[in-house]
């Protein structure tokens, strides 16, 4: 499904600060995703993500952070249920541009801190990661961070860094 019928004036929003890059505004979606946006909202509460990069950069594709080590490796020392199909629960929100999802290894259940924003759609993503939100101001951020220089393993050269993120409703 569209991210659109999930919208509506009761859902939690986050304002993600970039600074020189801008500012992203993103609506959660407990009714799709609950496990993985009381996890993400705990965590934006704790301050975690305040100084963490975006460590992992692929134009037409996506955009992660959430790595406290900043390579893609590390987590909040908490791990949380993986809420998409391949893991019995029906999320049907699909991986299109500006919608959020949790990273994840190879385990279903392994998601912890790490996120992903879509910087394009990805089909052949739904059903396989748990998408629990997008991105309602602030695409043009999305764009400038996804066309970044980047070296190997998709790092930007240049560290692009949270500089936090907060609750707004």
């Amino acid at each position: 499904m569209l991210y659109n019928e999930y919208l509506n004036d009761n859902n939690p929003r986050v304002q993600i600060d970039m600074g020189e890059y801008g500012v992203m505004d993103l609506e959660l979606f407990p009714e799709v995703a609950p496990i993985t946006v009381e996890n993400f909202l705990s965590l934006v509460d704790r301050k975690f993500y305040d100084g963490i990069i975006f460590h992992r950069v692929i134009p037409g594709f996506m955009i992660q952070g959430g790595d406290p080590e900043g390579m893609g490796y590390g987590g909040s020392g908490k791990n949380i249920k993986g809420e998409f199909k391949q893991n019995g629960v029906n999320n049907e929100l699909n991986h299109t541009r500006g919608v959020i999802s949790m990273a994840r290894s190879m385990m279903p259940n392994s998601a912890s801190s790490q996120f992903f924003i879509m910087h394009k759609d990805a089909p052949h993503l739904d059903g396989g990661y748990a998408a629990f939100g997008v991105v309602v101001n602030g695409i043009e951020v999305v764009d400038k961070i996804a066309n970044v220089r980047t070296a190997y393993p998709d790092k930007p050269v240049k560290n692009v860094t949270i500089k936090s993120i907060r609750r707004t409703r």
